[in-house]
């Protein structure tokens, strides 16, 4: 996966050339700078790694489920439930979006199985397709970034998925975003737990400030799931059962709140990568039954099975969190709490069309009204 093979570094000529203090000063600090920058590229392929891991599973759990007889939720959506703003219908065919397929990707915060509505997606992600090259990129939304909710309510938006189900959500995601998106893959995160176990546990580091907040969340889950839990006792690198893991990603009360949290996550799904790849089909079999239920799409099996026939071609190129490190920042707005706060919508909205199309795009009039909405709402709280 990936291509982020370190290059040689070019030493020049073998014979004949003359090395100067300068050049030996140079040298070190050039090689200091390779360090840091191969630290980087490492830590970057990890993150894109866990991604691709991520959208293949769903994609896979999606299409075995639609196979084997309805265990997936599908979802037929009418066009005029979602909403996407009027400017960026006009510019479809005149700017870069043209010839990608954006989807949306939500992980719901549900042990019950309420894939469809009255649960607040967890994680709220874009996944871009160049549907031309099979390049993919792929953008997560902080879950409390304070947004228009596609009703002109503002609030974390992660609450448009509990209100409105995936027609709001994808709505609220094209509104703020100017995205044209139709398309959806939810994912309930309690299968997660039975996956990890199906793998016999997962290896993950534990520090002390995080014992109490797993051990809480997996309290709580094991009796919405009725089923029993044993209490993580001690620090370090361990085996942890799929209660304590999926309760492990749940943890966002620490130093680091919830961007610490999206870490988490992203060390069990790439600890789940680890034991998977030594899982026999038989194991791998027993995971798809246990987790496709927890499923839910508009994709119907033609598309699922257009995009697994050509899963060899994509190849996932980009990942980003909005908003964006510099244009955002964090406040507790009132009673709605500690929010991520995009400090200018329409700043963030034309870095994420540079980064997603490449394209040098001006955010449309819809944003730039939401922009100074949010502005107003939370310039108060952040003085």
């Amino acid at each position: 996966m990936g291509g982020n093979e370190k290059k040689k570094e070019s030493g020049g000529g073998k014979e004949g050339k003359t090395v100067t203090s300068a050049d030996m000063a140079k040298g070190a600090a050039g090689a200091n700078l390779s360090a840091r920058e191969r630290e980087r590229k490492k830590r970057n392929k990890i993150i894109l790694l866990i991604a691709e891991v991520f959208l293949l599973l769903i994609m896979v759990f999606v299409l075995y489920g639609v196979v084997q007889g309805g265990k997936v939720g599908k979802h037929d959506m009418k066009e005029e439930d979602i909403v996407i703003n009027p400017e960026v219908k006009e510019r479809e065919e005149t700017t870069k979006m043209k010839g990608y397929w954006n989807i949306a990707l939500f992980g719901v915060d549900s042990t019950t199985g309420a894939l469809a509505k009255n649960t607040r997606s967890d994680t709220i992600m874009v996944a871009s397709i160049n549907q031309d090259t099979g390049e993919c990129k792929l953008v997560s939304v902080y879950r409390d970034t304070y947004l228009n909710l596609s009703n002109d309510s503002y609030n974390k938006c992660n609450a448009a998925y509990a209100k409105g189900g995936p027609e709001m959500a994808i709505s609220m995601l094209n509104m703020n975003l100017d995205m044209n998106i139709t398309d959806f893959v939810t994912v309930g995160f309690a299968g997660l737990a039975d996956t990890i176990d199906a793998l016999g546990g997962v290896m993950i580091e534990v520090d002390e400030a995080e014992i109490h907040h797993l051990n809480s969340y997996q309290y709580t889950m094991a009796q919405d799931l009725k089923r029993e839990y044993k209490e993580v006792t001690q620090t370090g690198y361990q085996r942890l059962t799929g209660l304590q893991a999926t309760a492990y990603c749940r943890i966002r009360y620490t130093a680091g709140d919830d961007f610490k949290r999206t870490e988490r996550q992203r060390e069990v799904l790439m600890a789940v990568a680890d034991e998977a790849k030594k899982a026999s089909p038989a194991t791998l079999n027993e995971i798809a039954n246990k987790v496709f239920n927890e499923v839910y799409t508009s994709l119907d099996l033609t598309e699922i099975a257009e995009l697994l026939g050509n899963i060899g071609n994509y190849n996932i190129v980009g990942q980003a969190g909005f908003p964006k490190e510099e244009y955002r920042t964090t406040g507790t707005i009132g009673a709605k709490g500690s929010c991520v706060i995009p400090v200018d919508l329409k700043e963030n909205v034309e870095w994420l069309h540079k980064f997603l199309f490449d394209e040098n795009y001006t955010a449309s009039s819809d944003v730039q009204a939401y922009s100074g909405k949010i502005k107003e709402d939370t310039s108060s709280y952040l003085k």
